[in-house]
């Protein structure tokens, strides 16, 4: 007798675009979960309108389900996919509203200080990035220095959710000005930064992708 055939389940479509540290932390968290997608990378200038169909914010990273549910926000994907696995127990490294407090504080104001400091000519008059480099420490990287000596992670013993959220923005923080930040009196960031960004989990998500190209459908 003849078994029936079963159709494949269709992937999650991811739309990134590889630098940006609102996908990176999304790719990291998808990763972790053992979450397999359909990855589409991106060109931020050519936005495809599949991706502004599902989603017409128009900015990474975007996740379709195969129930069409769409998750348009970093950390609304990053709960989602540790909701399927959580293998390491990021999200219950800590509780979640500590977690969610040192988030919030890197969305909001850390992230605006981290746009004036990267591109200060957008600003009129320009910003003086040496100032923006001071307000983001006083404001986030000395309160994570302080936590960082007290525990290897930001809210304890163990990596947890916050750690990973936060580490694609310091990234990206600390390549704005190498030398700056490595002069800066941060040892137990810099070693946190350098650790995670060594694991094999981070290397996983960062491999270059070739850009997505919509299907061009022939008359």
């Amino acid at each position: 007798m003849t078994q029936p055939q079963t159709l494949p389940v269709p992937l999650p479509v991811l739309y990134t675009f590889r630098r940006c540290p609102y996908a990176i932390r999304a790719r990291l968290a998808l990763q972790q979960a053992g979450v397999a997608v359909q990855a589409r990378e991106i060109e931020l200038r050519a936005k495809p309108a599949a991706m502004l169909q599902a989603s017409p914010k128009g900015t990474v990273p975007v996740l379709v389900l195969p129930d069409g549910e769409v998750l348009e926000q970093s950390w609304e994907i990053m709960r989602w996919a540790l909701g399927q696995a959580d293998p390491d127990a990021w999200l219950s490294a800590a509780p979640i509203e500590q977690q969610l407090a040192w988030v919030e504080r890197n969305d909001g104001p850390f992230k605006r200080l981290l746009d004036r400091y990267k591109y200060p000519q957008r600003q009129d008059p320009p910003d003086q990035p040496s100032a923006m480099f001071e307000a983001a420490l006083a404001l986030q990287l000395r309160p994570m220095e302080q936590a960082l000596r007290a525990q290897a992670f930001l809210c304890g013993p163990r990596c947890g959710l916050a750690d990973m959220a936060l580490l694609p923005f310091v990234r990206q923080f600390a390549a704005v000005d190498l030398p700056a930040f490595a002069a800066a009196p941060l040892p137990a960031v810099q070693a946190w930064l350098q650790r995670l960004l060594a694991t094999p989990l981070f290397e996983a998500v960062m491999v270059k992708q070739p850009v997505w190209r919509e299907a061009v459908e022939l008359s």
